[in-house]
């Protein structure tokens, strides 16, 4: 089954930002772009790095508490944000090396990214690390837009059918909201959690509710599979 990528829901009006740019100049075309980072490139237009609306304000948060002069830095986080509180341009301010994803990358791929280092938006860079895009997490989430009936004819034609070879007549697939009820029979017990996880794996698909029966109760025939090949490793 095909998965969707960056390439389909990406930006690809990429605005980006010169190590030379001022402070000033970083905090205009957020705010004329409307977006909460920019990155910064190189003069081959390779990105070095990214600078963000939170960037900035912790440069002005660890001005204001430079200019106590009792208050000194006690953690490597504050003597990082002191040192970026006398950053005059793009390039002392960004975030550096950039966390970066490619147009080829899965959907869930930048998800992932976007969630482990906490960000908004991603550059979509080529081969070569120059920007072709933007993704954001609203980008992704457009993902979940799809429609009920088009999640159940996947369900149905790539997985009951495609993956699984069962007949549709014996698997219902309710879907609502993006949640879908698998109701119906299989012929093995092993085929109901498969059938469970390629469900999952359905661009759209937020739940999956299974209620799947079976004829035929193969786990003992699976577990005894199992045992005979660890002692052949073994």
């Amino acid at each position: 089954m095909k998965r969707p990528t960056v390439r389909t829901v990406m930006t690809s009006d990429v605005v980006t930002v010169s190590p030379e740019a001022s402070f000033k100049d970083v905090i205009t075309t957020l705010a004329e772009r409307e977006i909460s980072g920019v990155p910064v490139v190189d003069g081959t237009g390779r990105v070095l790095g990214v600078v963000t609306e939170a960037d900035l304000l912790r440069k002005e948060a660890a001005a204001a508490t430079a200019a106590e002069p009792s208050r000194k830095p006690r953690t490597k986080r504050e003597r990082l944000d002191r040192a970026r509180s006398e950053a005059a341009t793009a390039g002392d301010a960004m975030s550096s090396p950039a966390v970066t994803t490619t147009a080829d990358a899965t959907v869930a791929e930048a998800a992932r990214s976007l969630c482990r280092h906490g960000f908004k938006r991603l550059p979509v860079v080529d081969s070569a690390g120059r920007p072709v895009g933007v993704v954001s997490r609203t980008d992704l989430l457009r993902v979940f837009l799809k429609p009920d009936a088009q999640i159940h004819d996947e369900v149905i034609h790539e997985i009951v059918i495609g993956s699984l070879w069962l007949d549709p007549a014996e698997v219902e697939a309710d879907v609502r909201d993006g949640v879908v009820t698998l109701r119906g029979r299989v012929p093995l017990a092993s085929l109901v959690p498969i059938a469970e996880r390629l469900t999952a794996s359905v661009d759209g698909v937020i739940r999956v509710i299974n209620m799947l029966d079976y004829d035929e109760d193969d786990s003992a025939h699976t577990r005894r599979r199992h045992a005979g090949r660890r002692t052949s490793h073994s």
